[in-house]
């Protein structure tokens, strides 16, 4: 009987997809945890089916705490690809090593997402986009301001609406109190504070954000030149990296000003965008403050939900390696391959003391 209802489910497509099959390949990204904890809760929606990290003791650590039998625990990428056929892979290490995971995967035509940023410089960047058009292998990079409901906003009243006239200055405030501060784990902080494996310090890391960001509001166009100024105020804690940056990019009618940092006094990801006849102002995920044309003062808006299978990186994913969709917007290669450009131009504007002009 059960068998019956089951197959007549099926028949009129009312039957439940199976959890998405998902591996894990890298654990040094201290955001790793968070994930596989939003991942257990959702069993309907995805299965962890392996881990990959090359170093032992963090598959260890991971796959007791995780529940991953020792089987499903691999130190070699390619083996666990090859054995376990994941149907899509999440990528949680060091920004420098992307690309050696984007190109295992599409060899093996297996979606991927990452965290933020794409690469450490426009080579790794468009050998990843190469890749991933080559073999038709959809790739996310993934933003946790992506599934923020007052950016969803932000792009309905200045994008669909045009409510605000054309936009004249953006402004993104990024970061924190610092990685050491906030006690990230051991083997994240090795590399953040690392400018080879993370291309920079808060520059690359927070400072993603806004260009991420003002790319997507000016239509993956990039900007005619970058400015940029960077600082170390905390030396005996990041003897090598910035913990201070701010990025200017100038596009033909249109400012961004990108503050990124490790020295703020408190955790935020703010951004205000201004356009001829109105702004709006979203300081994290769902407070958005706007003034629009007729309006005498600024009032509080409430966000519209962003749709369930756009809402968060697990389902998005899912989406996206079960054909629903392809990355677009904020996640998408076309919009991070010119984020990276902007974080390569203003590492060089910072390094010169000089406006570094974009091709």
């Amino acid at each position: 009987m059960v068998k019956t209802i089951a197959a007549l489910l099926a028949i009129s497509g009312l039957a439940a997809a199976a959890p998405l099959r998902l591996a894990i390949a890298g654990l040094n990204h201290g955001h790793v945890s968070g994930f596989l904890n939003n991942a257990s809760k959702r069993a309907g929606d995805v299965q962890i089916v392996a881990i990959y990290d090359p170093v032992g003791s963090l598959t260890a650590t991971y796959g007791e705490r995780f529940h991953i039998p020792a089987e499903a625990r691999f130190t070699d990428l390619n083996k666990m690809l090859d054995q376990v056929k994941p149907e899509a892979v999440a990528t949680f290490t060091a920004t420098i090593d992307h690309v050696t995971v984007v190109e295992a995967c599409a060899k093996r035509h297996i979606p991927v997402m990452m965290e933020k940023p794409l690469a450490v410089n426009p080579a790794q960047a468009r050998a990843m986009q190469k890749a991933s058009e080559s073999t038709g292998t959809p790739v996310i990079v993934n933003y946790e301001t992506t599934w923020y409901r007052s950016h969803g906003e932000i792009w309905k009243l200045f994008k669909e609406q045009k409510a605000a006239g054309d936009i004249r200055k953006m402004v993104a405030m990024d970061g924190h109190e610092g990685p050491k501060e906030i006690h990230v784990q051991p083997e994240f902080f090795a590399w953040l504070s690392d400018p080879v494996k993370n291309g920079a310090g808060a520059l690359f890391d927070f400072g993603c954000y806004g260009a991420n960001l003002m790319t997507w509001l000016m239509d993956n166009q990039k900007p005619l030149k970058v400015t940029a100024i960077a600082q170390t105020e905390k030396p005996q804690i990041y003897a090598h990296v910035d913990d201070e940056a701010t990025i200017l990019v100038e596009y033909p009618k249109a400012q961004g000003i990108i503050q990124a940092s490790w020295n703020w006094p408190f955790s935020r990801k703010d951004f205000e965008v201004y356009g001829e006849k109105g702004y709006a102002i979203a300081t994290g995920g769902n407070n958005l403050r706007v003034r629009m044309p007729g309006e005498h003062a600024e009032e509080q808006k409430t966000p519209e939900a962003l749709p369930p299978d756009q809402a968060d990186s697990i389902s998005y994913l899912v989406g996206v390696a079960r054909g629903k969709f392809k990355p677009s917007g904020l996640n998408s290669l076309d919009n991070n391959v010119v984020v990276v450009e902007i974080l390569d131009a203003a590492r060089e504007s910072a390094r010169t003391g000089r406006t570094v002009t974009l091709k």
